[in-house]
């Protein structure tokens, strides 16, 4: 098995809907676009990630989102170097079709007090749901890695919580742990770092917003 030594998860820049959540009213969730801040962003990560590949090839997957697909543009990655795939199961959490602003608001409070992980938006997906994916994901990313030439180096281009729930998946944090988490920032990285051990660890953690509170011993 050809394990990468690097797995990279990058979440899109900055789009419309992070400045206006009001466009959530005229456009789908999937259409929105980067912003010039966004776009500058993306590059400037783009930078980092040249120089920690150098020549080496890359795996790369992306949301199907107009915003990641545009976030993994602006990396400006040598084509000759990468194999791009679009993975849906990488997606933004779904919130339903076309977005009621007011009605959205109300239901990030219930979900606010009912826990992230276990609220459903009406039409949509709960935290859970999209660990389900995620997880169904990464099985198919560990079959990839039986190939004798997989590349050395693994890029994600998704959206701040598929990534929380791709390392909750991965390093099997509690529901508790996950809870505590905040979202990277746009265009924010995480790296598996294959270790000489043969296992992985996160380059750095996630911010905690709160302490973890967990119902039993497993936290």
């Amino acid at each position: 098995m050809a394990r990468p030594r690097r797995i990279v998860l990058v979440r899109h820049g900055e789009s419309t809907g992070n400045v206006d959540d009001t466009v959530y009213e005229r456009e789908p969730d999937h259409a929105l676009a980067l912003t010039e801040r966004g776009w500058q962003q993306a590059e400037e990560t783009g930078k980092r990630l040249r120089e920690l590949f150098g020549r080496e090839r890359v795996s790369v997957y992306v949301s199907p989102y107009r915003r990641t697909h545009e976030t993994l543009r602006a990396f400006h990655l040598d084509p000759e170097l990468i194999r791009v795939r679009e993975e849906p199961r990488l997606r933004e959490q779904d919130w339903g079709n076309w977005q009621d602003r007011d009605d959205v608001r109300l239901q990030k409070a219930y979900r606010d007090a009912y826990g992230h992980f276990f609220y459903r938006f009406a039409q949509g997906e709960s935290g859970a749901d999209v660990y389900d994916r995620v997880g169904n994901f990464l099985e198919s990313l560990f079959r990839s890695f039986e190939a004798p030439d997989h590349p050395p180096n693994v890029l994600l281009v998704t959206h701040g919580l598929a990534m929380r729930l791709f390392c909750m998946r991965w390093f099997h944090w509690t529901v508790a742990d996950f809870e505590s988490l905040s979202n990277p920032g746009n265009a924010e990285m995480r790296m598996l770092v294959l270790g000489d051990d043969g296992k992985y660890s996160l380059d750095r953690p996630f911010d905690r917003w709160r302490e973890p509170e967990p119902y039993g011993i497993t936290g």
